[in-house]
């Protein structure tokens, strides 16, 4: 894919669509990430622009009608039938077409991979695509893959979700040589299931310089940083994140609710003040963009449904590294050099 290709954005999709989705290409372009072609109802998409004081013709920018919407509530199997005039179908249309380079949205994730897999279909040696998810560690971040896409798999499935995840964590998230773990109940090999079991000989037999296979990993030290990509199935990997989101979450309000009772403790949490900030930025998922859907042939990136503009512009950035970096080439490479491929 040649790097001066738009990526696509579904401007419909977010729960608070179409402002996030158009704002957040604005910012794109304006960063110098790239040009971006907005789909959406065309008489809404333009009226946000003009707020901004921009023509649907401005540089880097060009939008495309679509008569109808992929709602969260839509079923992925009626949306292949009955929604190929929707955003999301024509953004993905336009990547199998070659007229952009990728496609990021903040609906429906469900039907984006059944977009995604019907359009683009997977890559070569590739069973089942999954959800990287990238998420906050002591040391910096990490990828979870799977984490829900697919809700049961079989070991190989799970090998080439660690070989998928090394791969982003490589290329897109600057890990020189990712260190690749199963997630189960225990550190030692006996522990686990049938299916972990499995999956971790398989990666352990696994014969190659893009990633150092660690084992097992326990739930509670996937945010000590020492593991690049988590390897799970996408029930226990959609858990897992939410978990570690909530966990996230209860402590900085815990945190407040201390602070407000005491005196001392609000004069200190103003020295204090900067770090908290910094804290909660690393557990900002804006700053990530969105979650790529790895496997696939092309690029996708699924955001979170209320994703600020912020989010959008690092998504399309996610997704012009996913281009320019060719990580879906170096997905076949490795699952070829592993015999990993299907």
């Amino acid at each position: 894919m040649s790097v001066s290709l738009p990526i696509a954005v579904d401007a419909m999709g977010g729960d608070f669509a179409p402002e996030p989705e158009v704002f957040g290409a604005i910012e794109a372009v304006d960063a110098g990430i790239g040009p971006v072609v907005l789909f959406g109802a065309e008489a809404r998409v333009e009226s946000v622009l003009g707020a901004r004081g921009i023509s649907r013709s401005a540089p880097g920018l060009e939008v495309v009608n679509a008569d109808s919407v992929v709602t969260m509530d839509d079923h992925p199997a009626e949306v292949l039938r009955n929604k190929r005039d929707s955003s999301l179908a024509l953004a993905f249309d336009s990547a199998r077409a070659g007229r952009s380079g990728g496609v990021v949205s903040a609906g429906n994730s469900g039907a984006m991979m059944a977009f995604a897999v019907r359009t683009l279909g997977r890559l070569p040696g590739v069973d089942r695509p999954a959800i990287a998810c990238p998420y906050p560690t002591k040391k910096g971040v990490a990828v979870l893959c799977d984490a829900g896409a697919n809700t049961e798999c079989r070991p190989l499935q799970l090998a080439q979700f660690g070989v998928m995840g090394a791969a982003y964590a490589r290329l897109i998230l600057g890990a020189k040589r990712p260190r690749v773990a199963v997630l189960s109940n225990g550190s030692e090999g006996v522990k686990g299931t049938a299916l972990t079991r499995e999956a971790s000989e398989m990666l352990q037999g696994a014969r190659t310089d893009a990633f150092d296979f660690a084992g097992y990993v326990e739930g509670r030290d996937v945010v000590e940083g020492e593991i690049d990509v988590v390897v799970t199935d996408g029930f226990t990997g959609n858990v897992t994140l939410k978990v570690i989101e909530g966990v996230g979450m209860a402590v900085t309000e815990i945190l407040k609710g201390e602070v407000k009772k005491r005196t001392f403790a609000k004069a200190g949490a103003l020295l204090m003040k900067p770090a908290l900030l910094s804290m909660k930025a690393r557990f900002d998922y804006a700053q990530y963009g969105g979650a790529p859907l790895v496997g696939v042939d092309g690029v996708a990136i699924v955001c979170h449904g209320g994703s600020p503009a912020r989010a959008i512009r690092n998504a399309i950035r996610v997704a012009r590294g996913f281009v320019n970096q060719k990580v879906g080439d170096e997905i076949v490479r490795v699952l070829r050099e592993t015999g990993l491929g299907r």
